[in-house]
């Protein structure tokens, strides 16, 4: 590994915004492009790894850097399976802390979805089951920092993805729609406002496309536009009779 890489790692896990936001999170993402294969492999099993951290922001900041190894083309299918584990389990929702500045579990997570779900060697149909377990989990934190619509455009970004049947693009609301009709009378938990602002989000990217991150030209379409569309639609009205 490269001499410059061990340092900013270590950066990567301080507490200090201003040292693992605007210098470690930055000078990696800038290196990730140049790194040798091995290279890059070698720090994303390290990023990985740290999805057991004790520390929400270890755990979050390792999700964004290898979201950039990811859309730079590295990929182990471990690397999956660790995130898989992580990102619904993750306790701290949190978007900014006044000492730790961003934490952003939910959004940075998010991020890394959305190159899983663009890179072709990661299956996309447990992605958005993934997706939908993360809403699904219970928290106290209703998002506040636009989490929503990073989580609606990683579930839109694999809802494009061509090799999709109809049954898979829309067999992860399933779960949402079972979850929502459970629901009792009374205040709305965070969870379920959560999920229906993120799904009102994969609505509005079905009908107008989305861009992932550093996409350049038209929209991407969702691989079976109208049959998500009307799904949505139906899952929200569950628990949103109001929308229609």
């Amino acid at each position: 590994m490269r001499s410059e890489l061990p340092g900013l790692l270590a950066d990567l896990r301080s507490p200090d915004p201003a040292v693992r936001d605007d210098h470690a999170y930055v000078r990696l993402v800038e290196l990730a492009p140049g790194l040798e294969e091995a290279e890059r492999l070698r720090l994303g099993d390290e990023l990985a790894g740290r999805f057991g951290d004790p520390e929400v922001h270890v755990r979050s900041f390792a999700a964004l850097v290898l979201a950039r190894l990811v859309e730079a083309g590295a990929h182990r299918a471990e690397w999956v399976e660790a995130f898989a584990r992580w990102y619904p389990a993750e306790p701290d929702l949190r978007g900014y802390d006044a000492g730790l500045g961003w934490l952003h579990a939910a959004a940075h997570g998010a991020d890394l979805l959305a190159a899983f779900g663009r890179h072709p060697a990661v299956e996309p149909a447990p992605l958005l089951e993934l997706g939908a377990r993360r809403l699904l989990a219970p928290t106290g934190q209703v998002f506040d920092a636009m989490e929503d619509d990073r989580i609606g455009c990683a579930l839109g970004v694999v809802l494009t993805r061509a090799e999709l049947t109809e049954h898979e693009s829309v067999g992860w609301l399933g779960l949402v729609a079972e979850e929502f009709g459970r629901a009792e009378p009374g205040p709305m938990p965070p969870f379920a406002s959560n999920t229906l602002r993120t799904l009102r989000v994969v609505y509005l990217l079905a009908d107008r496309g989305v861009r992932p991150r550093g996409h350049r030209g038209a929209a991407l379409t969702f691989r079976h536009r109208a049959a998500v569309r009307e799904a949505v639609a139906g899952v929200l009205a569950v628990a949103a009779p109001y929308a229609g």
